[in-house]
């Protein structure tokens, strides 16, 4: 039995499937997913969308994404102070995606790089390769890793490949 996200702080299968885009989006270009937790005072993400693609409820419940305002500008995924904002990019190929992800830690990764990309339950699923890593000022460093579409959507970290 899978423990509620109150326990684990994370959305369970069920509730994570619910946030994720329709396959048919995702095959267009990048869409914003969110996978907020968080029933506190917070909107920096619905400030930021200048396409009022996120809603909230109220200032105390998770966001939504409408999937088909979202242009994929990631200036959600920057301004998250949760961190919990991603991109997903079925468009560029039949067998890998991209997925954009917040990123805080210096020094900030290169264009080309490989690594080591990690799920949402912590464990390493393969091997990816930037194609984007931009840091802008007072925002949370973005990445976007290219990864097999097999598991893009689970992606939301990695890790340098020690050379």
């Amino acid at each position: 039995m899978e423990l509620p996200k109150e326990v684990t702080g994370i959305l369970t299968e069920e509730e994570f499937k619910k946030q994720l885009p329709p396959l048919e989006r995702i095959l267009k270009g990048p869409v914003a997913f969110t996978e907020c937790i968080q029933e506190i005072p917070c909107n920096p993400c619905v400030d930021a969308c200048r396409f009022d693609a996120i809603k909230m409820e109220n200032i105390s419940k998770p966001p939504q994404v409408d999937f088909d305002k979202c242009t994929g500008c990631t200036l959600c995924v920057s301004r998250c102070p949760g961190l919990a904002f991603f991109m997903i990019d079925g468009s560029r190929s039949d067998t890998h995606w991209r997925i954009t992800i917040p990123y805080e830690f210096l020094p900030m990764p290169k264009i080309g790089d490989v690594v080591e990309v990690i799920d949402r339950k912590g464990e390493v699923r393969g091997k990816g390769k930037v194609v984007r890593a931009i840091k802008l000022k007072d925002a949370t460093g973005v990445v976007t890793l290219e990864v097999p579409k097999e598991y893009a959507v689970e992606i939301r970290h990695f890790r340098r490949i020690e050379e």
